[in-house]
């Protein structure tokens, strides 16, 4: 679910979480004979991580009534891989210590005292999994040959799950991808993948020009229609790249509209956005992403964040998707239009991440921001609305909005703007 691999990020764009897999909104980039298109979102690779990088820690957590592991994100850590994993762990197919409820094949045994997982162990579950991954019942010939050639597959692009994915989306439904070797890990797993980067069918001329289109087909459709002589299609092109630029944080209303009809109830699944995966399931109704920053290791109450809104406003919920604190954060800002606070956030952002660098060089200041950030949002909201009373401080951040042009899911693929 994302554009190709060819894309490069722009320079000095604002990452939108924290830091990992390097993400970009779309935005303008000048093209091959000063023709300006949308810069393509870069794929959902990580960096070259250092060795440090390669140990993930795990956050044991209630869920329901089974204390069940979570891999939590490091800087630059493999975000399909812990996606799927956390998944395959809430599923209880990748067992801790015991059998899985509807297959024994699907085991992963972690100890009840593990704390920390490296990359090798997590591969090294996943293609237990998959290896374990039984036939269709009275399989033909033909199925069978297909079956295992799948397996075969999946084993050979399983590595890329540690650096990043190739994924292309189609524009036409929440589930529509181009076809690539890397879905089929998903297939196989029977892990549902889905993105919300879809065009409203209420307006017809953005429909016309996107089509049933993939992202790599629509840019290079901007690119011709550029160049082409005939009005029409020039005006074309120019619908085309102002849906991707007004859709930058590649999630639209009609798409969220969409993944909440498509995603079943209790549903856990993947869902693509800005270049990065996160763990997602549908709670009575509501969608939520699985908050995996490593920042959020001790933080018991916060386990989900939901996922509501276009321009990113989100609060977070215990493992029983009870609202952990107030929504909001924005204090006095919070009827501020979007864009003044997006605005506002970046330069937030901005300052939390040189008083970080400040205090101490050796540490990560893509975490502390994070953290930092949350709570001086938190602590602005709750003066708003008790100016007379001083800020508990043992409280723990209230809220992580993501702006018009970042996701809403945890600050942790990518560093950039908290919003």
């Amino acid at each position: 679910p994302h554009p190709p691999h060819h894309e490069h990020p722009q320079d000095g764009a604002p990452d939108p979480q924290t830091a990992e897999d390097v993400v970009s909104p779309v935005g303008p980039q000048a093209a091959a004979g000063g023709v300006t298109l949308p810069a393509d979102p870069p794929p959902a690779r990580s960096p070259v991580r250092d060795a440090e990088a390669d140990f993930y820690c795990v956050k044991w957590i209630n869920w329901k009534g089974e204390r069940t592991p979570v891999v939590m994100q490091s800087a630059n850590g493999p975000c399909p891989l812990l996606a799927v994993m956390n998944v395959l762990l809430l599923q209880w197919k990748a067992r801790v210590g015991g059998l899985s409820p509807t297959s024994a094949h699907f085991q992963v045994k972690l100890p009840p005292q593990k704390e920390v997982i490296t990359a090798e162990e997590l591969m090294a579950h996943l293609g237990d999994c998959i290896l374990s991954t039984q036939p269709p019942r009275e399989p033909s010939e033909g199925l069978q040959l297909n079956f295992q050639q799948n397996i075969n597959d999946t084993m050979t692009v399983l590595p890329k799950l540690s650096t990043g994915l190739d994924v292309n989306v189609r524009f036409t439904g929440v589930s529509d991808f181009e076809y690539t070797p890397e879905c089929i890990v998903f297939d196989l797993l029977n892990v549902p993948l889905y993105h919300g980067w879809l065009v409203d069918p209420q307006s017809p001329e953005v429909v016309q020009a996107v089509g049933k289109l993939s992202y790599n087909q629509l840019v290079e459709k901007i690119i011709t229609c550029k160049q082409a002589s005939d009005s029409s299609l020039v005006s074309e092109g120019l619908v085309a790249e102002q849906f991707l630029e007004a859709t930058a944080s590649q999630l639209t209303f009609h798409g969220l509209c969409e993944l909440a009809a498509a995603v079943r109830e209790g549903e856990l699944s993947v869902f693509f956005r800005n270049n990065h995966f996160s763990t997602m399931i549908k709670h009575k109704g509501h969608l939520y992403l699985l908050v995996t920053d490593q920042g959020f290791l001790r933080e018991e109450g916060v386990v989900w964040e939901t996922l509501h809104s276009v321009d990113g406003d989100s609060c977070f919920c215990d493992t029983d998707f009870r609202l952990s604190h107030a929504p909001g954060g924005d204090g006095g800002a919070a009827a501020a239009p979007p864009d003044q606070r997006l605005q506002q956030r970046q330069v937030d952002q901005d300052y939390m991440i040189a008083l970080s660098l400040q205090r101490g060089g050796a540490q990560d200041p893509s975490v502390l921001s994070d953290l930092e950030l949350a709570r001086q949002l938190q602590q602005e909201e709750y003066q708003h609305h008790h100016p007379q009373h001083p800020h508990p401080q043992q409280q723990v951040p209230a809220q992580v909005s993501g702006g018009a042009s970042h996701p809403p899911a945890q600050p942790h693929c990518s560093r950039g703007v908290l919003v």
